[in-house]
């Protein structure tokens, strides 16, 4: 066997060991990290797994993104990569990072959803939005991107809080790319009063916010975030815990309530709405 043929196959078996090993990693992650879900009346504290892995680097399937980066309305921040949920001038932010198509993304906001919409209608918290791609880059496809994409066409109407909800809400199998089918964003749309317009289906269908969420998921890259969700409190890491304390519902309030101390509520904004 040639020198040449040899080399090639030691490259193919390394190549082979990494991916295994990424695999390893991130089950190593999901078995090891949790986060408190939410619950009502005496039923306790539920548990839920696993942060998701962060992209190894791979597109996946999905097309690359092309063309200017056209920022959803309202988006701030650095390179308009925020979307902003509450009141301005709330004394406390929470930044959340997400994946459309992480699973303990939907845990975190199906756990905590309630408690962040109370908090921000009461002013005391204001929520900052950014978006991820990780899970089209490690299992292939593209409803991530898509995902993000309508959810900020939602944004431009108005609809972002409750078209997220929704999307969470109704989230597939991690490994069914429901999302990468425009019509099934469209349909979801329909839970959402007001959002199933003409020009909410041509900005899904055209891909209108495709290359900034590509830029958001740039920056989550080169954040060195370890994965999704990826929650700060006023820039503290708070998922799945802080300092010693794991993140509930009840420790949520108290760590606003004392980072809020002595600081007035910003303006309340209306409860977002859709089921």
């Amino acid at each position: 066997m040639s020198e040449k043929n040899q080399e090639g196959k030691r490259a193919a078996r390394d190549r082979l060991i990494q991916q295994r090993e990424q695999v390893r990693a991130r089950e190593r992650r999901r078995r090891t990290l949790i986060v408190s879900a939410a619950v009502v009346g005496i039923l306790g504290l539920a548990a839920v797994v696993g942060v998701i892995a962060a992209n190894t680097g791979g597109k996946g399937d999905k097309d690359k993104a092309s063309g200017p980066a056209v920022a959803p309305s309202g988006a701030t921040g650095k390179d308009s990569l925020t979307i902003p949920v509450g009141a301005d001038d709330a004394p406390s932010t929470l930044t959340v990072w997400e994946d459309f198509r992480c699973p303990v993304c939907a845990q975190f906001e199906n756990a905590f959803r309630d408690t962040i919409h109370q908090m921000e209608q009461s002013g005391q918290l204001k929520v900052e939005y950014h978006f991820a791609t990780l899970i089209d880059g490690n299992l292939g496809g593209s409803g991530s991107l898509k995902a993000a994409n309508a959810a900020a066409c939602a944004q431009d109407v108005g609809k972002f809080p409750a078209y997220h909800d929704v999307l969470y809400s109704n989230q597939p199998p991690e490994s069914d790319d429901a999302f990468g089918d425009n019509s099934k964003l469209i349909e979801l749309s329909k839970k959402v009063e007001g959002l199933d317009t003409p020009a909410f289906r041509s900005c899904v269908d055209d891909g209108a916010h495709d290359a900034w969420v590509e830029k958001s998921n740039t920056a989550f890259e080169n954040g060195g975030f370890q994965g999704t969700p990826t929650a700060l409190l006023n820039g503290e890491s708070i998922f799945p815990k802080k300092g010693d304390e794991p993140i509930t519902v009840a420790n949520l309030k108290k760590w606003v309530a004392e980072a809020n101390k002595g600081k007035k509520p910003g303006t309340a904004t209306p409860a977002p709405s859709g089921s």
